[in-house]
């Protein structure tokens, strides 16, 4: 007879709380985040998305609560998050000056790792940008940016990977060429912790979505169990699913989401 055991988070959040001041950002959140896997946190803007994901890569100490990344304290164990994670904000952090390849060779020598140009090569081949790795950063379109970015992320090949609102600001095109991205790194192994305001995104990408509003998860599940959340569908002709976009304005109930959501459709 044999057992099997469990393995443990790569994520895992108890309690968190964080106030600025008089804001109460974050009011208690739980949530744990299973290894290999997407997990997106789904939001409106000010909800606290990116209070989290500060938290989580040592940026910003927490009021209340523990948190452990790669199975090392955020707050007693910062180096040891440090040297696990890797994080990409809402605008790409790229020099604009140097070349693709450059800013990736720039980074692999500040990480003291062998061999910069050829890890360089191999992120150009690996997010075709092969052709266009001489060419100056500013003259990259807001996709290629990204994805040197998400390239750049990468050295050191990290064990938790954060993406804060990856695709903001780029066109449909661009955004596909993310996910794809994202979709690989987790077919690879890497955890994926993502933020978004986009419902589509995460209803594409995720392999478990929370629910962030006033501070508080208030739902936590796969795309099949968050449908359950709402009555069963009505069969006319057709049998009709709840979309993520239902469920996620049945849970907050907010018409201001409604109509940024409704602005993004337009």
């Amino acid at each position: 007879m044999t057992s099997t055991t469990t393995p443990q988070p790569a994520i895992r959040v108890q309690n968190l709380e964080k106030s600025f001041k008089d804001l109460h950002v974050l009011r208690g959140v739980d949530f744990d985040v299973a290894p290999g896997s997407i997990f997106a946190l789904l939001g409106s803007n000010g909800a606290g998305k990116t209070t989290i994901v500060r938290i989580l890569s040592t940026l910003l100490r927490a009021d209340a609560g523990a948190a452990t990344v790669n199975g090392f304290a955020v707050s007693t164990d910062p180096l040891r998050v440090r040297e696990s994670i890797s994080l990409t904000g809402q605008f790409a952090a790229v020099d604009e000056i140097l070349s693709g390849r450059e800013n990736l060779v720039l980074v692999a020598r500040l990480r003291h790792l062998p061999s910069p140009g050829r890890i360089a090569d191999d992120l150009l081949a690996r997010f075709d940008l092969t052709e266009a790795g001489s060419r100056r950063v500013s003259t990259y379109s807001g996709g290629m940016r990204r994805r040197l970015d998400i390239a750049m992320s990468l050295i050191g090949q990290p064990a938790v990977v954060f993406l804060d609102e990856p695709t903001t600001g780029l066109d449909p095109e661009a955004r596909l060429d993310v996910w794809q991205v994202i979709k690989e790194l987790s077919a690879q192994g890497t955890t994926v912790l993502l933020t978004t305001q986009y419902l589509d995104e995460a209803e594409q990408l995720a392999d478990r979505i929370a629910i962030l509003h006033q501070g508080r998860i208030i739902a936590n599940g796969t795309l099949a169990e968050l449908k359950q959340l709402l009555p069963p569908a009505t069969v006319e002709y057709v049998e009709k699913q709840p979309s993520l976009e239902d469920i996620f304005l049945a849970l907050v109930g907010n018409d201001d989401v409604r109509e940024t959501i409704g602005k993004d459709k337009s």
